[in-house]
């Protein structure tokens, strides 16, 4: 089977990787799955070993047509059509998500399925093995992407995958994420807007210290960002990378308390 180089086409065909990715999602007899980018449909054959039902969503129309004819008498729903225009509330509750998805969409991906109404309660996606560290990075090395991650989820590594088992070969080793849901959300919806506003101020200069970006992204005085670092217990010399979910979680509540920092200015 061709690929199409526009949509990040690689496929996968070792049975035992492909094992590995499906067994990374705890499957059970009842558990639907979305699948997203079956492709040529290698990992909706070990999904379909272990689920009740997998739905697949295929941006691809030709493989999106040939797919059902591939496994007769199976629980398997293909629809053809764009993931990021597909609608997760006709899902079932605690659905499962299991995929292998193209690099250059991977976190319009993460995106949509953590701010989604009708969330999965686990992620299981390979990708590009350093999106899959950052996503799942600690303390010292945080990013914007793996603070917004670890916000909805619990996120962990699995599988390595070497690029010599694609066909075609990427240019970069792939790795296995494994997101787990968080039951309830540790931001009130309400206080998001303002979370990532501090968040994505602390990582407006990421060589800088913290007063400098808190400073800079919230348009304050130095001495003000500082006076707001301390309150939150954080100190000033520290970069955006070093602190905790729990730091962003602190300081965020403390410029929403704050006369210095104008509404305006934080949402």
């Amino acid at each position: 089977m061709p690929t199409n180089k526009a949509l990040g086409q690689h496929w996968l065909t070792d049975r035992s990787i492909l094992a590995a990715i499906a067994d990374s999602a705890d499957l059970q007899p009842d558990d639907t799955v979305l699948e997203i980018g079956p492709g040529l449909g290698t990992l909706t054959s070990e999904l379909l070993r272990r689920a009740n039902e997998v739905i697949a969503v295929e941006y691809d129309a030709e493989l999106a047509r040939k797919l059902p004819g591939q496994f007769p008498g199976k629980k398997l729903r293909v629809v053809a059509g764009d993931i990021l225009d597909y609608s997760f509330d006709e899902l079932p509750r605690d659905y499962k998500v299991v995929a292998n998805v193209p690099y250059y969409i991977t976190s319009k991906i993460v995106e949509k399925l953590l701010t989604a109404h009708n969330k999965p309660s686990l992620i299981v996606l390979l990708v590009q093995k350093e999106v899959a560290i950052r996503i799942a990075a600690s303390p010292g090395h945080m990013s914007t992407l793996s603070v917004a991650a670890q916000l909805f989820a619990e996120a962990s590594l699995g599988v390595k995958v070497p690029a010599r088992y694609f066909t075609p070969p990427p240019k970069v080793d792939s790795q296995v994420v494994i997101l787990r849901i968080r039951a309830h959300p540790l931001v009130a919806p309400s206080d998001e807007k303002l979370f990532f506003r501090v968040v994505k101020a602390g990582f407006s200069g990421r060589r800088k210290k913290l007063r400098s970006s808190i400073a800079a992204g919230l348009a304050l005085e130095r001495a003000d960002a500082e006076a707001l670092l301390a309150r939150a217990d954080i100190s000033p010399d520290l970069r955006a990378q070093d602190l905790s979910l729990e730091d962003w979680m602190r300081l965020a509540a403390i410029v929403g308390q704050d006369d210095v920092v104008r509404p305006k200015d934080v949402v």
